[in-house]
């Protein structure tokens, strides 16, 4: 690969990570490069040395190379705020971008923004852009898609546009629990599938007994000998299912897809699947991609 092949860098930075795509002009992957410098390691001054470390190997001395990023890269504590599109909206691509200033003249870099809601107060910001490569995939689709993760997703979709969209802190709760309450003590390594296919139905049906059916985990682990494994299966899956509760809007009756990667996903899978749904899998790297490349055509009408 030569540095001419080079036509633009696709970047998805969050909070913990960095990721770039080296990319051609007909939206072909050449290379990729990724760093543990994410938003929340960095100052406002710190993004363009960081990007530039990352791919300087790839930039021309003799063109200005686009780099089109998203996520966390765009939050008011990142390089540059860039903003929030109102739902309903499709999401958001190649317009209303924002360009952060950079000192070196090989890179012009385009934030895209993220996405708001006002009642129920809600945002979201890099999960738009896996929506909008699942999208570009699948331009008919009606239904709901689920992108498991810290911060959970819920999101509406109709006619190519965000309807609505809530979100649920279960992948938090589950590390401050786990990690940072009396359970701290009983969780452990591996899993038991039965028990926590049995623990989303209890959280979805009994949300309003959780707090008492966490600590039974513990009174369990001591008197009835439950194992580690047992008790980190069953403390996901209540609160698996206290958000499913409180998604069932989303998921009851509709086309389900979960884009995201590793066990959380296939968790996310089982738990629909329990309930009956049987939702459609995606792979969270390649959409986010997707979506970038989208970005890309799109800004490349409008300014390029």
């Amino acid at each position: 690969m030569s540095r001419g092949e080079v036509a633009w860098i696709a970047v998805d930075w969050g909070t913990s990570n960095l990721r770039a795509y080296i990319m051609s002009v007909n939206g072909e992957v050449l290379a990729q490069a990724k760093s543990t410098k994410g938003m929340g390691s960095l100052n406002s001054d710190q993004f363009e040395s960081t990007l530039i470390e990352l791919v300087s190997d790839y930039l021309s001395d003799d063109s200005i190379t686009p780099v089109i990023a998203c996520g966390m890269v765009g939050s008011k504590q990142g390089w540059k705020e860039a903003g929030y599109i109102p739902v309903p909206a499709a999401p958001p691509k190649g317009t209303k971008l924002t360009r952060p200033h950079v000192n070196d003249a090989r890179i012009a870099v385009y934030i895209l923004p993220g996405m708001s809601q006002s009642k129920p107060a809600d945002v979201m910001r890099g999960e738009e852009t896996q929506i909008l490569g699942y999208l570009a995939q699948n331009p008919d689709f009606d239904g709901s898609i689920c992108l498991p993760g810290t911060h959970t997703k819920w999101v509406q979709i109709s006619s190519g546009e965000v309807v609505s969209f809530r979100t649920f802190v279960t992948g938090e709760l589950f590390d401050i629990i786990s990690k940072h309450s009396v359970l701290r003590h009983s969780v452990g390594e591996g899993w038991d599938e039965e028990a926590f296919l049995e623990s989303v139905t209890d959280g979805i049906m009994n949300a309003n007994a959780l707090t008492n059916r966490l600590f039974g985990l513990r009174a369990s682990s001591q008197l009835d000998g439950m194992q580690p494994t047992t008790v980190t299966a069953k403390l996901s899956g209540m609160l698996i299912g206290l958000e499913l509760g409180g998604a069932k809007g989303f998921w009851l009756g509709n086309q389900v897809v979960i884009i995201g990667n590793n066990k959380i996903m296939d968790y996310y899978q089982a738990a629909l699947t329990h309930q009956g749904v049987m939702p459609i899998c995606a792979n969270g790297d390649e959409m986010v991609r997707l979506g970038l490349v989208a970005s890309y055509y799109e800004l490349e009408k409008v300014e390029l």
